[in-house]
C-alpha cells in the first residue's frame, strides 16, 4: 500500500505541474537532454516518454547519441560532448556504472547541469543519506522485486527442482545486479534448485548466445534460465532454440520486446516482465520542469511498476499496451 500511495502522489504532482510549470517557463525554458545507456528497445520506449513529456510541457528535449555498446568508454564521450555545449540545465540519464559515472556526472553538475537518473542509479541509489546525493531523483523499477517475480515463475514452472542459469550483463550496474539479487533469493529458497552459473555478456547478444550454448553443453539437463535484460534474454532464447530445447528450458525474460513476446507466443519463454520505461522518461522531464519552476518536494526515489506477461494474458489490451513498441 505504501508503494501505491507513493506512485499515486507522484502522478498527482505531475498532473498538477502541467499548467504551472509550463507557464513558469514561457519566457525562458530549461535546456534538457536525455543520455541513454545503449541502443535497445527499452531506452527507445523511454525516449518516447521523454518526448511526450516535452510536448506536454512545451519544451524541446535534446536526445543525445545512443551509445553503441554498454560501458563508460561509450557513454563518457557522449557526456563530454553534452558538457561541452555549456548550456545544459538538466540531464536525464541512465548511468552505465554505479561508481565510475559518479565523477563525470559530478563534473557536469559543477558546470551547472542538474542530474536525474533513470533505470540505473549512482552509488547505492539512496540519494537522501547515501554516499551519492547530488542527483535530483532516481526513477526506476524495483529490480530486486522484478528478479523475484521472474525467478518465482521459473521455480513454479520447473516444480521447484532442477538446474538454473542466470544470464546477466555487467556486475557493476545497479539494475541488473539487483535483479540477480532478487532472483537468487527465490532460487536459494528451494532445496531442489541449483544455480549452475551466472555469466556476464557485457550487453552483447552474441556473447549471451555463446555463453548459453556453452552452459547447455555442460548441463544438457538445464531446467531454467533468467535473462536479466533485453540482450541476455534474447541471446539465451536463441541458444535454447538452436539446441532444439524450445519449450523444455523455462526462460523468464526481463523487458517486453517484440522478440520476447514472439518467443512467449512460440512457447519458448515462460514469462515476460515488462518494465515501464515510458513512465521513467516522462517523470524525468516532469521533475526537471518542477525543479526549474522552484518545486522543492521532488521525491528522491520513485519506483515504477511492472506488467507481468504470460501466455494467458498476452492478448489482453490492458497488458499488451506495455509491450515495447518501437518503429
Amino acid at each position: 500500500m505504501k508503494r501505491l500511495i507513493s506512485i499515486a502522489s507522484v502522478a498527482l504532482l505531475t498532473v498538477a505541474m502541467l499548467p504551472t510549470a509550463a507557464a513558469a517557463q514561457d519566457d525562458e525554458k530549461p535546456n534538457i537532454a536525455f543520455l541513454p545507456g545503449i541502443l535497445d528497445p527499452f531506452y527507445q520506449v523511454m525516449e518516447q516518454g521523454i518526448l511526450k513529456a516535452g510536448e506536454d510541457f512545451g519544451v524541446d528535449i535534446q536526445v543525445a547519441q545512443y551509445p553503441d555498446t554498454w560501458g563508460t568508454s561509450a557513454q563518457n564521450p557522449i557526456l563530454d560532448a553534452l558538457k561541452g555545449q555549456g548550456n545544459l540545465d538538466y540531464l536525464i540519464t541512465a548511468p552505465v556504472s554505479t561508481e565510475e559515472m559518479i565523477a563525470p556526472l559530478m563534473e557536469a553538475l559543477e558546470q551547472g547541469t542538474k542530474i536525474i537518473t533513470v533505470d540505473t542509479f549512482l552509488g547505492d541509489g539512496n540519494y537522501i543519506d547515501g554516499p551519492v546525493t547530488f542527483p535530483i531523483s532516481y526513477i526506476g523499477s524495483d529490480n530486486q522485486e522484478g528478479g523475484r517475480i521472474a525467478c518465482q515463475a521459473i521455480a513454479d514452472a520447473i516444480g521447484g527442482e532442477g538446474k538454473v542459469y542466470i544470464q546477466n550483463t555487467n556486475p557493476d550496474v545497479s539494475s541488473v545486479s539487483d535483479r540477480s539479487i532478487g532472483c537468487r533469493e527465490i532460487f536459494d529458497s528451494y532445496d531442489g534448485i541449483e544455480i549452475v552459473a551466472e555469466e556476464y555478456n557485457e550487453d552483447v547478444e552474441a556473447i549471451a548466445v555463446q555463453q548459453t550454448e556453452a552452459i547447455l553443453q555442460i548441463h544438457p539437463d538445464l531446467a531454467g534460465i533468467f535473462g536479466v535484460n533485453v540482450f541476455s534474454a534474447q541471446g539465451a532464447g536463441e541458444a535454447v532454440r538452436n539446441a532444439g530445447l524450445g519449450g523444455e528450458v523455462q526462460i523468464a525474460a526481463y523487458d517486453a520486446t517484440k522478440r520476447a513476446i514472439e518467443a512467449l507466443n512460440a512457447g519458448d519463454v515462460t514469462l515476460v516482465l515488462a518494465q515501464k520505461p515510458a513512465d521513467m522518461g516522462y517523470l524525468g522531464v516532469a521533475f526537471a520542469m518542477a525543479d526549474a519552476a522552484g518545486v522543492t518536494s521532488i521525491p528522491k526515489h520513485v519506483t515504477t511498476g511492472f506488467a507481468i506477461i504470460d501466455a494467458e494474458n498476452v492478448d489482453d489490451p490492458e497488458i499488451a499496451r506495455f509491450i515495447y513498441q518501437v518503429d
